[in-house]
């Protein structure tokens, strides 16, 4: 009975180790140099998103590309209690994207949408931390989806 139990974990071990899975490092993928990137909407928000897309362009790519970015930011209440306090918070960013290849001067064109709600704290220090660690969040969250929609828009061109 255990030399059954063992043969059976040894031989799932051994089919599940070598299943041939590999993880896709999008850098791979990235094939395309980042020439510009323009801006409208909200400062704060463009600004961290500029700074991680272009920590993705591969200077060597021969496909350049321009990149337009339209942000909006709505905050609004998600929770209150019985005494009519807010308690949550929900912040929605919406990006639009338009994509420009210079080569042979095509646009694409999408959007991106992002939620989240944070909780309100006693301190206004504390409750304004929870929305600057969501925000945060919410523009990692973009700014991997942006990219991931370039590599697929461009790998289809």
């Amino acid at each position: 009975m255990k030399n059954l139990r063992l043969i059976t974990i040894l031989i799932s071990l051994i089919l599940l180790t070598s299943c041939g899975f590999k993880i896709i490092d999008k850098r791979e993928l990235i094939n395309f140099d980042i020439k510009q990137i323009y801006t409208n909407g909200d400062r704060r928000i463009n600004f961290e998103l500029k700074n991680k897309l272009s920590d993705y362009s591969n200077i060597n790519s021969n496909k350049i590309i321009e990149i337009e970015l339209d942000t909006k930011k709505t905050k609004s209440i998600k929770e209150k209690n019985i005494k009519n306090e807010i308690t949550k918070y929900q912040i929605k960013v919406i990006v639009n994207v338009k994509l420009i290849t210079t080569d042979n001067r095509s646009e694409l064109k999408f959007t991106i949408e992002q939620e989240g709600d944070y909780v309100v704290a006693e301190k206004f220090s504390q409750t304004f931390d929870n929305e600057k660690k969501l925000i945060r969040n919410i523009i990692n969250k973009i700014s991997e989806n942006i990219i991931s929609e370039i590599i697929n828009k461009l790998n289809v061109i």
